[in-house]
């Protein structure tokens, strides 16, 4: 039988009272009597009420940690990621990051909530993190994401044919001074997507007019709309390396009184909600949102993948979705 309090509260020497409070956080008791109860309890394999119900959570608990949900894609992610695992009867725990947080400064309160198993979107993963997940048995996955300087699961849209496609729409629709909004440099999504739309254009014999980085949000966005738009050698289409960016640069041109698509053609990347909105009618690239989630949740109930494994990465094929902006 599992050890109780009041045999931890015997062997101690003390009330079961005192017991209750040596595992209360802030609770009065004297810290060498609290010590000796703790010892006692760790000695008798005792379990705190207030533990187990912590580990019972945890058992099927996911941890995702999220670094930008201020952008409307990922709180996308998170609704399907809430869904997909109350419908199996799991739990759902949310680390959001604050823009000066690192993955690194938050890994003991994350691991302390002992999860299952952690997903990783919108936030840079260290290889420090990555290893105490790995001594932990943890399992973590990055989505909407992939990073090759460390041994980690990943599932994300393929954003380097998403580029691709981007660039043929606009080739095909004839436009000539083709710029690009991008992302954060050291991104994979970043990345990808720019390096995708570059080299169609260079198959084609041509090279992005000009290149603005929006750092992925509204703000940056804008002031790059305004900045493209207001030059005497304005382009005649811009990709945004997401939709939030796209969006902003649609509003610049309205401040500039330049005609979407007449004047300028604007493509995203992401789908989010806002795209479809009368006002925005925005062509984009939709991510595959709730396959990517499924995904994830496949490498983590896999039995055959484990924590210390070299990693796999899964690329799910995004869709082009053509609406009145191009």
């Amino acid at each position: 039988m599992k050890p109780t309090a009041k045999q931890v509260a015997h062997a101690a020497h003390v009330s079961i009272a005192a017991v209750s409070r040596a595992f209360t956080p802030g609770a009065p008791i004297d810290p060498e009597k609290r010590r000796r109860i703790l010892a006692v309890a760790e000695e008798l394999g005792y379990i705190s009420p207030a533990r187990r119900t912590a580990e019972v959570i945890a058992a099927g608990a996911v941890t995702l940690v999220a670094g930008d949900l201020l952008n409307p894609f990922y709180p996308t992610v998170l609704d399907s990621l809430a869904r997909q695992l109350q419908g199996s009867g799991r739990q759902l725990l949310v680390y959001a990051l604050a823009d000066s947080d690192t993955v690194d400064s938050a890994t003991d309160q994350i691991l302390a909530a002992r999860p299952s198993a952690i997903i990783v979107t919108s936030a840079y993963l260290t290889s420090n993190m990555a290893r105490a997940c790995r001594q932990h048995r943890i399992k973590v996955v990055l989505l909407n994401r992939t990073q090759r300087d460390i041994r980690v699961n990943a599932v994300a849209c393929d954003n380097y044919q998403g580029g691709r496609d981007v660039a043929h729409l606009l080739l095909s629709r004839g436009c000539q001074r083709i710029a690009f909004v991008g992302g954060i440099a050291n991104t994979s999504t970043h990345a990808e997507r720019a390096r995708g739309f570059r080299d169609v254009l260079r198959e084609a014999g041509r090279s992005i007019h000009s290149q603005i980085h929006g750092n992925f949000n509204y703000p940056d966005g804008y002031a790059a709309g305004m900045k493209l738009l207001g030059g005497k050698d304005r382009p005649d289409a811009i990709f945004c390396c997401n939709d939030i960016m796209a969006l902003a640069v649609i509003d610049a041109a309205r401040e500039h009184a330049v005609s979407i698509p007449r004047d300028v053609a604007v493509v995203g990347f992401d789908d989010i909600p806002m795209a479809s909105w009368n006002s925005y009618r925005l062509t984009t690239i939709r991510q595959p949102v709730e396959r990517m989630v499924q995904e994830a949740l496949n490498l983590i109930d896999n039995p055959d993948i484990k924590p210390t494994d070299e990693g796999i990465t899964r690329l799910l094929a995004g869709e082009l979705t053509v609406r009145d902006t191009a």
